[in-house]
């Protein structure tokens, strides 16, 4: 992605996010139900050098059909540097799909396949100018109490001194009370410029149940290589709605 774009872009670009799944970076293999709605409020961000950016607005996730997810997320994207800008985030677009279903007893995990279209529909300066598209695969399987999910993919990112790269991560959560689960994760993606570094970095999370299809979700976490260059921290915020 060019140097300009905003850093939460940088640095969550797997998101969605797009969220198990959020707060998380990495995500999970699991969809929507059928039928019903999980609407996140959000606000993101991260640093690198002097550079601090993110996005805030809404990520719609539908069930369209059994073991199928419709995606989309609607930004405004700001950034300071050291300036502050304020404008049109990138659009997403995506499409889970569960492939395979973990079943008790038996080895198999949860796999979903969930491609995700970054729309080149940002402000100057704060998002890619070319289309993207990531290409992920994700497992996971739940354990009583644990949680573990994890993979990634390759994503195309075109563009002059751009580079297509690889993401992924895992992560682990656990629920301690009722309406209360936290967690942690590893993520990490090769460079995504022409001279660019490859960024390892970690969260701590958790998801709180606050009413009946109210959830506050949140993550924060420092990049742990190259962090100065290509991720600092991040940070991730929403309400969850449940319909």
């Amino acid at each position: 992605m060019t140097r300009g774009a905003p850093l939460a872009i940088l640095v969550l670009a797997a998101a969605g996010p797009a969220v198990a799944g959020p707060p998380y970076v990495t995500d999970d293999p699991v969809p929507t139900d059928r039928g019903r709605w999980e609407i996140y409020h959000f606000v993101s961000g991260a640093k690198a050098d002097a550079v601090r950016g993110g996005e805030a607005g809404v990520d719609l996730n539908y069930g369209g059909a059994d073991d199928l997810q419709l995606t989309a997320v609607l930004p405004v994207a700001y950034q300071q540097a050291p300036s502050t800008r304020i404008g049109l985030g990138t659009l997403e677009i995506a499409v889970k799909y569960r492939l395979l279903h973990a079943r008790e007893g038996a080895a198999i995990p949860d796999v979903a396949f969930f491609p995700r279209v970054y729309v080149a529909s940002a402000s100057d300066g704060l998002g890619p100018r070319r289309n993207q598209l990531l290409l992920p695969l994700w497992v996971g399987r739940e354990l009583g109490a644990w949680s573990v999910f994890g993979g990634g993919g390759y994503e195309l990112n075109p563009g002059e001194g751009n580079r297509n790269f690889w993401m992924g991560g895992v992560a682990l959560t656990r629920v301690v009370a009722r309406d209360l689960s936290i967690g942690a994760e590893l993520y990490a993606r090769s460079p995504d410029a022409v001279g660019g570094r490859s960024l390892l970095a970690a969260n701590l999370g958790l998801t709180l149940g606050l009413a009946p299809r109210w959830s506050l979700l949140a993550s924060v976490g420092p990049g742990l290589q190259h962090a100065r260059s290509e991720g600092q921290y991040a940070f991730y915020l929403a309400l969850k709605a449940d319909y």
